[in-house]
């Protein structure tokens, strides 16, 4: 019986000990990347305000070719959804409205997950011209976990912003072909 009592109560002790280190994690977190594109940022924009054009450069997207895609509205506009479901685990279902468009300039859209979890998320893509043929791309992400799944904001930055980089690295290369 000793030891079943050691085992549980390490146990006990490892749950108390996360529980109390999440008090210390912030709810919300940040992630930005960013990438230099030999194109005129008009162009640019103009690429990446289209939310259909995400299936050929955001890794998310790509990760399942397969996924059931619903559309709502006009692409590019305030107001437009793509919903997507997808059994993939990495992909799940969810969400994403364009909320604001700052034309030329950036986008902004809401991310309502609904599985593996049930998240919201405030997203943006913004364009600033460094010469009349190239432009810096920069995407964010800015999100919240309640208490204790705080703690994964460990551990989500660093996740989120390799998925980031590898997005924009593909559309680097589609627009620059």
């Amino acid at each position: 019986m000793s030891i079943l009592t050691t085992v549980l109560g390490v146990i006990a002790g490892i749950v108390i000990l996360v529980l109390l280190a999440a008090l210390f994690v912030k709810k919300e977190y940040t992630v930005q990347s960013q990438v230099t594109i030999d194109k005129n940022s008009r162009v640019v924009f103009d690429y990446i305000k289209y939310i259909k054009n995400q299936a050929y450069y955001s890794k998310w997207v790509l990760m399942d070719p397969n996924a059931k895609m619903n559309y709502s509205g006009t692409d590019g506009t305030v107001g437009f959804t793509s919903a997507w479901d997808s059994e993939n685990k990495n992909v799940g279902k969810g969400v994403q409205e364009v909320k604001k468009i700052l034309d030329g300039e950036r986008i902004d859209c809401e991310i309502r997950f609904e599985r593996p979890f049930k998240n919201v998320a405030q997203t943006f893509m913004e364009v600033t011209p460094i010469s009349e043929s190239t432009t810096n791309v920069q995407w964010g992400m800015l999100g919240k976990n309640p208490y204790p799944f705080n703690l994964m904001n460990l551990f989500i930055p660093g996740m989120l912003e390799k998925d980031l980089d590898t997005s924009l690295g593909t559309l680097k290369n589609n627009l620059e072909k």
